[in-house]
């Protein structure tokens, strides 16, 4: 697996490169979001780790660019966590958010994860109304439109689906999406619900919170 590893600070490639490395993987590094868009637009990889504040180009405007040539998973590192910060990269389309300073062990589990499930077959349709999930394209229409989700919005979409009517506590749906202990940080599974009724539109609410625990994907009847 091929993987681009963005940051200016060296000594951060330099851990990251050396756990990626112990996992065979092939790693290339870029210092900016000049440099990092320059190698994205004329080499393929599985996934970019990508810092937010950088000289030259910053990771938010890098990332837009790069999703306008390129689908291609992506982890925002930033030192910043508010959730605005979280908000602004999920909207973009990346995959995961890291805030530093983190584990490489963790940040290596969470590729692992983001990387295993975008390769994982599917073989079903779903529609809810309005509605549709094509888990063969991995495509969500609403009304006949195409709408664009992230990785991880989809993965979150369609495990809701798959536990229809069942009340799910977010450290659920945390050890199932993410397949690592996230230490506790369950907040990011209400950022990550909040940008996807947002896409959801005038179906937002088939994803209904439950008080104090979790959420709920509810539709009584589908084909």
């Amino acid at each position: 697996m091929k993987v681009l590893v963005v940051d200016d600070e060296v000594l951060i490639r330099d851990v990251i490169k050396e756990y990626l490395y112990l996992e065979n993987y092939e790693v290339k590094e870029a210092s900016n979001g000049l440099e990092a868009l320059d190698k994205a637009l004329n080499e393929d990889f599985d996934i970019i780790i990508m810092d937010i504040m950088m000289p030259k180009m910053d990771g938010y405007l890098a990332c837009q660019k790069i999703k306008e040539h390129k689908d291609v998973p992506f982890i925002f590192l930033s030192a910043r966590g508010e959730e605005y910060d979280k908000l602004i990269g999920f909207n973009l389309g990346i995959d995961d958010y890291v805030t530093k300073p983190f584990s490489p062990k963790e940040l290596v589990a969470r590729i692992k994860a983001i990387t295993k499930r975008k390769n994982e077959p599917t073989k079903s349709i779903y529609t809810f109304g309005g509605l549709k999930i094509d888990d063969v394209a991995h495509d969500v229409y609403i009304d006949g439109q195409k709408i664009y989700l992230t990785f991880k919005e989809y993965e979150l979409l369609k495990y809701f689906v798959d536990n229809k009517n069942v009340a799910l506590s977010r450290e659920k749906l945390l050890n199932n999406l993410w397949g690592y202990d996230f230490y506790g940080d369950e907040r990011t599974i209400d950022t990550h619900v909040k940008t996807l009724r947002k896409h959801l539109g005038k179906y937002k609410d088939l994803i209904v919170t439950v008080r104090g625990m979790g959420y709920k994907f509810i539709y009584e009847e589908d084909n």
